[in-house]
């Protein structure tokens, strides 16, 4: 298939570049002319406006767009409603508000295009492992775009297979790593809660480290203290425990690189998606006590740090290449 893609950042230019991979071809886009040409030097073809874009894509066109949540994703779908012509599609794989997706897709829907709603896991490691897909639309237009999805998908791999999955009434995409979840707005609430749930993980591991390390305070009985090796000790963990998990493979490696975190000033960003999930879960009237706590926690650490929030900044560096945004002083 031909695909369309617009925004070519850290995830946008590797889906792009694992497509080709697999033979499916790209006609890309993105304001940086940097970002063109590097994946133009990858077989991509590269187009410098959108309506150049468009006119590339045999019809019905399909395009992706993989950009920052907010008014620039607002404003290309726009700008790309006015260009596209009736049966084509927008595929919005940023880390969108379910809710906004729903009337995106009632807007276009007016227009005769279609909408689908990707939430996208698999960061900066996504070209080489694949990318878990939480897909939303209309199944007929899904099911047309499943060469891209697939080939995106991570596969089964050496994963064994769930006990009890044998049926009709199992998708077995899901054990391919993408799923349609329902309508307009189902991919990216999935991902908004999987995001919620992430928090609460990386909060997990980041007290627990941060217990390791401070066991060797001097206010501790003397022979109660140690002096832990926590790069070990996440290696440890990482075979056979049941803790183990993709983020305690992130935590080895930035404790490895880095065992006291000096690179990281424990400032921790929050994306988004946390909050939607707490506003999901008040709406539910369902408890959320884990994923509140670490969200807020998130918020506490732009004031006051400690070794477990820098572990925090380490692992979302590990996984999602985010760096650090400095937080201004108060007033």
């Amino acid at each position: 298939m031909k695909l369309g893609i617009v925004g070519l950042g850290r995830m946008g230019g590797n889906i792009a570049r694992r497509l080709m991979d697999a033979g499916h071809e790209c006609a890309v886009f993105d304001t940086s002319d940097d970002a063109r040409q590097a994946l133009q030097k990858d077989g991509a073809d590269s187009a410098d406006s959108l309506k150049a874009l468009v006119e590339r894509l045999p019809a019905p066109r399909s395009i992706w767009l993989m950009l920052p949540a907010g008014d620039i994703t607002e404003s290309t779908i726009s700008q790309l409603s006015d260009l596209l012509e009736p049966g084509d599609t927008l595929i919005e794989g940023g880390n969108a508000f379910f809710k906004d997706d729903v009337r995106r897709a009632r807007e276009l829907g007016d227009k005769d295009l279609h909408y689908v709603d990707v939430g996208v896991s698999g960061g900066v490691w996504g070209r080489e492992r694949g990318y878990c897909l939480m897909i939303g639309g209309e199944k007929d237009v899904v099911d047309r775009l499943d060469p891209i999805f697939q080939t995106l998908a991570p596969g089964t791999g050496d994963i064994e297979k769930t006990p009890g999955r044998e049926g009709a009434r199992f998708d077995g995409r899901a054990e391919e790593g993408y799923l349609h979840c329902g309508p307009a707005g189902s991919g990216h609430f999935v991902k908004m809660v999987h995001n919620g749930i992430e928090y609460g993980m990386m909060q997990a591991y980041a007290e627990g480290f941060d217990i390791l390390k401070n066991r060797n305070l001097e206010t501790l009985p003397e022979g109660e203290r140690y002096e832990l090796d926590l790069a070990d000790i996440a290696e440890l963990w990482r075979r056979g425990s049941v803790i183990s998990s993709w983020l305690l493979d992130l935590t080895s490696i930035a404790l490895s690189e880095d065992h006291e975190l000096e690179q990281y000033s424990g400032q921790v960003n929050d994306s988004g998606e946390g909050r939607w999930t707490i506003e999901a879960a008040i709406e539910e009237a369902v408890p959320a006590n884990v994923l509140t706590s670490a969200l807020f926690t998130r918020f506490r650490s732009r004031s006051d740090n400690t070794y477990g929030e820098k572990l925090l900044s380490a692992m979302r560096q590990q996984f999602g290449g985010h760096v650090e945004t400095p937080v201004p002083p108060a007033d």
